[in-house]
């Protein structure tokens, strides 16, 4: 696998950023919806897709250590720096601990784990209603939901900059951040 240069973003960089972009995305769009319309359907696709990309995450998360952080195609202000860097934490700290505190949840909570049908982990069904499940430790399986419902609000939110900070780079700045992360090669310094 080869590294990032300044000038343009390995294919391995720009597979695991899109990958997990569009799978966080997907997983969160899915979420609202599923627990605002209460669509208990989608809770086992959403949970296999979740484990799914827990290990998507995981790769990401070690490139980005062993390749480090981008650098900058320009030099920006202190506080778009400081905003950028901040967002990013988000985004990388966020899409380890959504689908962790997800699976936590579910664990814990007595819900079981399963891909796509094989089951990681089994449900703990109540003895006097099989219906049911008993929760292993129903104090950290709440608090595991608590985060993975509040930090989905933070990771929108972060989202929502991520995008917004491209799309500034591009038309405003237009300058070559997100050609770099569609595969193009920086031609000339900005």
């Amino acid at each position: 696998m080869q590294p990032d240069k300044p000038e343009q973003f390995s294919l391995t960089t720009i597979t695991l950023h899109w990958l997990v972009a569009i799978g966080m995305i997907g997983m969160l769009a899915i979420g609202i919806y599923m627990t605002e319309a209460e669509v208990y359907s989608l809770y086992p696709w959403h949970k296999s897709f979740g484990v799914l990309i827990i290990a998507f995450v995981v790769l990401r998360v070690l490139w980005r250590i062993k390749n480090g952080w981008p650098v900058p195609v320009s030099q920006y202000i202190a506080i778009e720096q400081n905003l950028a860097k901040a967002v990013h934490w988000i985004l990388i700290i966020g899409t380890v601990l959504m689908p962790v505190s997800g699976a936590l949840m579910s664990a814990l909570g007595g819900n079981g784990i399963d891909i796509f049908g094989l089951e990681l982990m089994p449900r703990n069904p109540d003895p006097e209603n099989p219906g049911r499940v008993l929760p292993h430790n129903g104090d950290i399986a709440s608090f595991c939901h608590a985060i993975h419902h509040w930090l989905g609000y933070i990771v929108i939110g972060a989202v929502i900059l991520h995008i917004a900070g491209a799309i500034k780079h591009h038309v405003i700045d237009q300058d070559a951040t997100l050609k770099r992360m569609l595969g193009a090669r920086r031609v000339h310094s900005e």
